[in-house]
Formats: structure tokens, sequence, C-alpha cells
């Protein structure tokens, strides 16, 4: 699978499973053994073990995802949400992804901020 449809697999993958909470629909784009960074000063986890904290804490409201900047088995993604925990909050990060040969996710690091409240991105973002 070519890096650019496996990322784009990733994206409808996690816009499809996150709305609804599916920790399974998320673990299965990723291999067995990936290391999952959900954050530069957090230590890595699973995918499967991120989500499921993740998914306990807050809920999605709205979320989008940027093209993907594609170089030999690596992509990158901005992405964006809104989520509500006790009150709104709206993150904006990128993934940097590493895939295998079948298009799965081998390496996720996340690099993200959030603010307090409902933002939505600006004109032109995500190109």
């Amino acid at each position: 699978m070519s890096t650019e449809a496996a990322a784009r697999r990733w994206i409808e993958g996690w816009l499809r499973a996150w709305p609804t909470r599916d920790v399974d629909g998320i673990a299965a784009m990723y291999t067995d053994d990936a290391v999952y960074s959900s954050h530069p000063f957090r230590p890595p986890e699973t995918a499967r073990s991120y989500v499921e904290r993740a998914f306990g804490e807050e809920d999605l409201v709205q979320a989008w995802f940027g093209e993907p900047v594609v170089s030999d088995d690596r992509a990158a993604v901005e992405y964006w949400a809104i989520l509500r925990a006790d009150e709104e909050l709206t993150i904006a990060g990128a993934a940097v992804l590493r895939f295998d040969a079948d298009g799965r996710v081998a390496e996720h690091r996340d690099y993200w901020d959030q603010i307090a409240g409902r933002r939505e991105p600006p004109a032109g973002w995500g190109r």
C-alpha cells in the first residue's frame, strides 16, 4: 500500500472511530508493537492504551484532519478537534506517522496544544 493511501485510510479510520469511541477500530490501524507517543513529554504507550484513556476522559464534538504530507514510509497529518470534558476545549496538532508495508502505523508521534473553549480552524488550515 502506498504511504499516501495508508495516511488517508488512517484519517478516515480516526474520523469513523473517534466519535463512536471505537477502540478496536483505531487499534486495528496500528501494528501490535507500534510506538504511540501522544505528547513529547509523556512516555510512549500503545494506540489501544492511549485511546482507552483518552476516550474515558473526553467526548469528541467535532474533528478535522489536514491533507497528509508524505515522504517514503512517513506522513505528517495536522488535526484539529473540539472536545468536551467538563467544558469544551480545542486541541490542534500534528501526528507524524511511519507505516509498515501493509499500511498499518508502526510509529505515531503527536505534537499538540490545547485551549479552553471552542475554536474552529482558521481559513486555509490543513492544506
